[in-house]
């Protein structure tokens, strides 16, 4: 048995084989066909098994990440039944002796070579697309496995270096039980990908796709961060035990799934959802959301091959708002960069994306993909009770900017007839510190705050979220974050406008005590925390815990605050 220790990203445990989402080998040693009529055979061999497997996986994209988004794969069929690729291939084949992988490398190199000089950006994408696809051909001609997260179809643990979030989007919960990587942390995507599907997780273990390997037994222990790679049969039992008692936990939170939020001395806050998508919202519900404190448009926007239409956008919005019947929904405009890139628009390369042309200082520039965002969310308005968060908001001038576009957007939609609410409030995510500290300007120009923790931290320690050698900078109780949050919270306040916080540090149990006591109105999360949170905090005094709030906040280090309230809650 191996035991490997790495971040815990989502709750649960999962037992299960092993399912390597690494891609394969594909060199191959290369020789002179001596049937040319068999090498063309198994070129088309390898083609209708391609054929068949994106057919299948483009199906279950519509399923999972809807009909816009699945469009990119029947780009990927067209490519495998172009005889404008195929017939050089069989051509080199017949005329020149060459084996099929020899053919297929050779015809590919020459078109991506011609489509990687075009002036044209969309068609230098088209590159991508088919090194990506006559990969998966190569693949099957050489007989290795092609790893393909949407066609499991038995219970696995995937394995994986990393995850992006199109890989995640594909996983189908039925059979995926859980996944663990070799980087990442509690902040990147795929962990809080893994915590809105609710698949236990366990990132950063840095060499657990080198350490397991395909169909071996693995526990994947999301509660203490542990995953262990072909466990006895004792070891076996006794996480089947765990497994058993955190499903029953469970029960007993879901009692709490109609109930509103209240502390113990009776004070009401909200809890909220973080999602990725229309189809989040079922999970929310059903894990007892009492509002969407943040949906990331930017999924909206990711794995397709082109800019959704202000139609499409306006269906996601109003499925989102009709869903949650009422209740309120944070819908944050698009926030791209950093990690988070498009494939067919050409952001430039910069040496800090993360500090870079992204979010709200992206959407400014390109009025032309912001506004029909901006008539999307308005139209949909008129289904349910919208709030407008802007992101990375730096300056007051930038705030400025995107409610003046929103407001002629506005004019312009009830002027030609369409409903639009007259109740949406406009926010900003706190997420640069000199916002947080200027908190008392900003507060007379908002409806809202929303503090996304996951960059306030990273901007305010100088310490990148996804670099694991100053993961330990990565501090959430930090009293200089405190402080901040503070500021935020009382400068809002003063003006009679409400906080939330939408970063993970809101479903953090650790932080929770605390945040309750600055006075935090609002915490979102994940949708499987949200009822151990309403659990925690049915034990908690507010009245209690904000007396605490002066001494934490006059503390010297995250480690004596955690101490501190560790001691003050235990009873909890």
């Amino acid at each position: 048995m191996n035991t490997l220790t790495g971040i815990a990203a989502a709750n649960g445990i999962a037992i299960a084989k092993a399912y390597h989402l690494v891609m394969p080998d594909l060199s191959y040693t290369n020789k002179t066909a001596t049937d040319t009529d068999q090498e063309i055979s198994r070129l088309d061999a390898s083609l209708e098994t391609s054929i068949s497997e994106l057919e299948k996986i483009k199906e279950h994209a519509k399923v999972t990440m809807g009909e816009a988004q699945a469009e990119i794969f029947s780009a990927h069929l067209l490519i495998l039944q172009d005889p404008e690729l195929i017939a050089p291939m069989k051509e080199k084949i017949t005329n020149n002796n060459m084996s099929a992988e020899a053919a297929l490398d050779e015809v590919v190199t020459e078109f991506v070579t011609i489509f990687e000089n075009m002036d044209n950006a969309y068609m230098r994408e088209r590159a991508a697309d088919i090194k990506d696809v006559s990969s998966r051909v190569k693949a099957h001609l050489i007989g290795v496995d092609f790893p393909d997260p949407a066609l499991i179809d038995e219970e696995v643990v995937v394995i994986a270096h990393d995850l992006t979030p199109s890989d995640t989007a594909q996983l189908d919960r039925k059979f995926v039980k859980g996944f663990a990587t070799d980087i990442g942390g509690r902040t990147s995507h795929s962990a809080i990908m893994a915590r809105s599907l609710d698949i236990p997780a366990v990132v950063g273990t840095q060499n657990i796709s080198e350490e397991a390997h395909q169909n071996d037994m693995v526990i994947v222990d999301g509660l203490e961060g542990k995953v262990l790679v072909n466990p006895d049969d004792s070891t076996l039992e006794t996480y089947r035990n765990k497994q058993t008692e955190y499903e029953a936990q469970r029960t007993e939170w879901a009692k709490l799934k109609d109930e509103p939020t209240f502390t113990a001395d009776g004070e009401q806050v909200l809890l909220g959802a973080n999602i990725g998508n229309p189809g989040d919202v079922d999970s929310a519900l059903e894990n007892g959301a009492e509002a969407i404190g943040l949906y990331r448009t930017e999924f909206l926007y990711m794995g397709r091959s082109e800019m959704p239409t202000e139609e499409e956008q306006y269906e996601a919005y109003k499925t989102v708002l009709e869903k949650m019947e009422g209740k309120p929904v944070v819908v944050r405009t698009l926030d791209i960069g950093g990690d988070k890139n498009l494939d067919y628009l050409e952001l430039p390369e910069e040496m800090n994306p993360f500090l870079g042309f992204r979010a709200i200082r992206f959407c400014l520039e390109n009025e032309d993909i912001f506004r029909p965002q901006l008539r999307a969310l308005l139209r949909a308005s008129a289904h349910g009770r919208l709030q407008i968060m802007f992101p990375m908001i730096a300056t007051l001038d930038e705030l400025k900017k995107a409610k003046a576009l929103l407001a002629e957007e506005k004019k312009n939609l009830t002027e030609a007839g369409h409903s639009v609410s007259d109740d949406i409030e406009v926010g900003i995510m706190v997420e640069i510190p000199s916002t947080a500290v200027m908190a008392k300007q900003f507060a007379k120009e908002v409806d809202f705050f929303s503090i996304g923790t996951n960059d306030l931290i990273q901007y305010t320690m100088a310490a990148d979220r996804m670099n694991q050698r100053v993961s330990y900078l990565y501090q959430p109780y930090n009293p200089a974050i405190l402080t901040l949050v503070h500021n935020v919270i009382e400068a809002a306040h003063a003006e009679g406008k409400w906080v939330g916080m939408c970063g993970e540090m809101g479903g953090d149990p650790q932080a929770i005590p605390m945040l309750l006591g600055l006075g935090l109105d609002e915490f979102s999360m994940s949708a499987t925390s949200i009822l151990p949170a309403r659990t925690q905090l049915l034990g908690l005094s507010k009245k209690e815990v904000a007396s605490y709030t002066d001494k934490i906040l006059a503390m010297s280090s995250a480690e004596e605050v955690v101490t501190f309230i560790n001691s003050k809650t235990q009873k909890s």
